[in-house]
């Protein structure tokens, strides 16, 4: 689900363009309309990706949820601020007013995915906690994850992901929303920050190529020059996945801004998805520890000492044969809601409109 998830933040990259590509609330109401056919499936993929790092690695969510406790509590609250916000937006009697609760939904598109890059990013930079014989941990800093906003890879994470959100969010409302004013401005936006991604995206890669790693062999956890280049090389089917997945980014961004097309956001949700897989990949594989420790390399967690039970896990594949029901059906639902482009006549007469 983390590679849906991704794929799916679109709704919060259009968050932080209400004002950048509306010019008036006619035009607002019709991105958060649209937006707000989708809101829930970020929300719902958020809380599933979670629950699957639970009962798959219930170890990883105690230390990681438990520990770096300022960082998830800052993100829960920027995703109650969008439920609340889609909810409460254009109620009767809205004594905050329209103007509050649209800034509500740039901050849970800003704050919330940059702090979810960073939290991701920690996975490869590593934490700040400690933990005995008996799996008890304790995070060894007062700041409780907001630390890890001072690495620089993880902010390169951070400020990648925001800036795809925003890129995915203007190729949905090119795809969804049947109007020239906001497709115009949705490419000149488009335009603007496709430049600012593939900056960040490439100095994130430079940096997780070149940077060093932990690995470890009989339970002994030391570092490895280049970790992260040689989990690559010694798995190639990870390059493929990446270079595809990339390639379909920026053939999205091309044929919009270049060929007229109106597709993208397909050819960047499948790129997308696989470069998201690939790079949680690079964890777990080829002895590299999923979450290693800063304070204690020894305590750093692996798949062999943070897995659930094997009763647990086999439950789990069982269950996993659902998904592509659920996916199924998240497709057909998603045809249905756009079988047909949205409008401003079809706004207008809808008087339950986000």
């Amino acid at each position: 689900m983390g590679h849906f998830f991704v794929f799916i933040t679109f709704v919060q990259g259009g968050q932080t363009l209400l004002y950048a590509i509306a010019k008036d609330d006619k035009q607002r109401n019709m991105l958060i309309a649209s937006l707000g056919r989708k809101w829930e499936l970020s929300f719902t993929s958020l809380v599933l990706f979670g629950g699957a790092l639970f009962a798959a690695f219930p170890l990883f969510y105690a230390v990681s949820f438990g520990g770096a406790y300022y960082v998830w509590m800052a993100i829960l609250f920027c995703f109650i601020l969008q439920a609340v916000s889609y909810e409460y937006r254009v109620k009767p009697n809205n004594f905050l007013g329209k103007r509050t609760y649209e800034a509500f939904l740039y901050i849970n598109g800003s704050v919330g995915i940059i702090l979810i890059g960073i939290a991701l990013g920690t996975l490869f930079t590593g934490g700040n906690f400690m933990r005995n014989s008996m799996n008890f941990s304790a995070w060894t800093l007062p700041s409780y994850g907001l630390e890890g906003a001072l690495n620089p890879f993880n902010v390169a994470f951070g400020l990648s992901l925001f800036f795809l959100a925003r890129v995915q969010a203007a190729l949905y409302f090119i795809n969804n929303i049947e109007d020239v004013p906001i497709i115009a401005h949705a490419k000149q936006q488009l335009f603007k920050d496709a430049l600012l991604f593939v900056g960040f995206f490439v100095l994130l890669v430079v940096m997780l190529l070149v940077m060093n790693g932990f690995t470890y062999h009989m339970g002994v956890v030391f570092l490895e020059s280049h970790k992260f280049l040689n989990n690559f090389l010694a798995t190639p089917l990870l390059i493929v996945t990446f270079l595809s997945g990339t390639l379909l980014v920026l053939y999205a961004i091309f044929s919009t801004l270049f060929k007229g097309s109106r597709r993208g956001i397909w050819f960047s949700g499948f790129g997308v998805i696989l470069v998201v897989t690939s790079l949680l990949c690079l964890l777990g594989f080829n002895a590299t520890p999923i979450y290693p420790s800063l304070s204690d390399v020894a305590s750093s967690l692996t798949i062999e000492n943070s897995s659930s039970s094997h009763y647990t896990l086999s439950a789990m594949s069982y269950v996993s044969l659902g998904v592509p029901f659920v996916l199924g059906y998240i497709y057909v639902v998603w045809r249905a809601m756009d079988k047909t482009k949205m409008t401003s006549a079809e706004i207008e007469a809808d008087s339950h409109h986000y």
